[in-house]
């Protein structure tokens, strides 16, 4: 198949050892997505969504804060609005009623007058607020992908492919990508040619930012959706690109998407409303864009302050009331910010290597995430409190719960016991390697792992392990390592150690190391060099 060595080990290692099926996941193709027809409830919901078009009924499109409800909310506004319809989206807050259709929320939705609402990355559980809209002439099309209770949902039409008798076989799909599926079915009964490859840039931010397996259907909407991301043509994409600091046509990884671009959408919806971060993606002109990207800068700066002080307080306690000790974590404190908890305990996650959870109380109520290190049955360890909360949502990967102020001790202690009585995590924070083949290049290496993405949950990208002889090794500003490396073959390596300058005088000789691959935009042309992330 033309592949290196090093990359066709790893693929083999995966079990790709079938070659159209390699073919497939190497160069993932639109065409080949699943076929839609076994999706429960789709030809209902579009063709009450064309009739809403065709009628000039209000469509209110209601998405959750976070970036696969802000996407799918977009996705739908925009796409609506070009076919005809007339289109208003409203979102949740964290600061207002929370997550999903809450009370608050539905309020804000029926002020707008809507014939139909359509929720996005919510309305799975929304029973209660959902069922006052049919007496008020309002239907209702749920598009989400979270876990479904037992009872029925009071709606029209009811996309999750979680429903245990939706028939479609993959269930990964984010709100988003849902999202395109419905749209594509709108335009056929509407009988209209629009063209929704434009939009896979929303559905790409959606899905990587939603930790969404990277596999499957979703690997071709993903990669596909780069390219366009890529292309910039979306005037906020444009400003959130200058923001990130990353130049039009740069080819983007699902990490750029993750770490460069997601939480600068996030941050205005941290704080206060979402709303900002809608409007960047749906502007239509640069001048616009622009603006509202300088407001979105602001709050992510805000957003990092608040995070970094919220993080120091919770450290130190942690080590004032030796919690390092315990099966978990379960912190609160008045005046802390309940739409940056989440951050906070995943930081704390990693750092501690257990279950979290992280509270931010106001006026004695307070709202907290769950995180904790892979294979924690988060879901589960909440449930076992759920006499002592509120309310409580999520998944087994992360969660959210409201509880008193009065009741956290005890949700420490039955907390603590719950996640005690799981089966002991293997906690590790070993990446994946796959190791250079002696006789490939490394620039043919670079781009055959280029290749393998969009990489992130389900599609881990490898770290290159090899061996090198220590030409040079210095400490340069910061603390950091610079190495040079001569492999076998002749070839020369440049690497690059964040915090490791004080190695420097000891590496000498052959040395094993791993790390990411990478161009050296530093040195320009065909230069590569590797981040490091270990030394043997």
């Amino acid at each position: 198949m033309g592949i290196s060595v090093t990359v066709a080990s790893w693929l083999d290692g995966l079990g790709h050892v079938e070659p159209e099926a390699t073919r497939r996941f190497l160069n993932p193709r639109l065409a080949e997505l699943t076929p839609p027809d076994s999706m429960l409830d789709r030809k209902p919901a579009a063709e009450r969504i064309a009739r809403a078009v065709r009628e000039r009924q209000r469509i209110v499109v209601f998405g959750d804060y976070d970036c696969d409800g802000m996407t799918s909310a977009a996705i739908f506004t925009e796409a609506l609005t070009a076919l005809g319809g007339d289109v208003t989206p409203v979102l949740a807050s964290r600061f207002d009623g929370g997550y999903g259709l809450s009370a608050a929320a539905l309020e804000r939705v029926l002020a707008q007058r809507p014939g139909l609402l359509i929720t996005c990355d919510c309305g799975s559980s929304d029973h209660a607020q959902l069922e006052k809209l049919a007496p008020l002439g309002v239907d209702a099309v749920v598009v989400d992908h979270h876990l479904v209770p037992e009872q029925p949902l009071p709606v029209l039409a009811f996309l999750n492919p979680h429903r245990p008798s939706c028939g479609f076989p993959f269930k990964g799909l984010a709100s988003c990508g849902l999202a395109l599926s419905v749209l594509a079915a709108v335009r056929a009964e509407l009988g209209q040619a629009l063209d929704l490859r434009p939009l896979l840039d929303l559905v790409a931010i959606g899905t990587i930012a939603d930790v969404a397996p990277l596999n499957g259907d979703n690997r071709a909407l993903v990669r596909a959706g780069l390219k366009v991301l890529s292309e910039a043509r979306r005037p906020g994409v444009r400003a959130l690109l200058d923001l990130a600091k990353i130049d039009a046509g740069t080819t983007l990884s699902a990490e750029d998407v993750a770490f460069r671009i997601a939480p600068r959408l996030n941050a205005p919806g941290r704080l206060g409303a979402p709303d900002l971060a809608v409007a960047l993606l749906l502007a239509k002109t640069a001048d616009a864009a622009q603006g509202l990207a300088a407001e979105i800068e602001q709050r992510q700066v805000e957003r990092r302050a608040v995070q970094d002080r919220m993080l120091e307080e919770a450290l130190a306690e942690v080590e004032r009331d030796g919690y390092r000790s315990r099966p978990a974590l379960v912190i609160g404190r008045e005046g802390w910010n309940h739409g940056i908890v989440g951050i906070v305990a995943g930081r704390l996650a990693s750092e501690l290597g257990k279950p979290v959870v992280v509270i931010g109380f106001e006026d004695g109520v307070g709202r907290g995430s769950v995180r904790g290190p892979k294979g924690a049955r988060l879901h589960d360890a909440v449930s076992a409190c759920s006499s002592l909360l509120r309310r409580f949502g999520g998944h087994q990967a992360a969660a959210g719960l409201e509880v008193t102020l009065e009741q956290l001790p005890a949700l420490r202690e039955a907390f603590e016991a719950a996640c005690a009585a799981q089966p002991a995590l293997e906690v590790t924070d070993d990446v994946p390697t796959v190791r250079l083949a002696p006789s490939d290049s490394l620039v043919k290496v670079l781009s055959d792992l280029n290749e393998l993405e969009p990489c992130g949950e389900s599609n881990a990208a490898p770290a290159l392990a090899l061996i090198g002889r220590v030409v040079s090794a210095r400490e340069v500003t910061g603390g950091h390592l610079k190495l040079e490396l001569a492999l076998d073959g002749g070839q020369r390596l440049g690497a690059f150690g964040i915090g490791m300058g004080g190695r420097a005088a000891t590496l000498v000789g052959d040395v094993a190391v791993s790390g990411k691959l990478r161009p050296d935009r530093y040195r320009g042309g065909s230069a590569i060099e590797l981040k490091l992330e270990k030394i043997w």
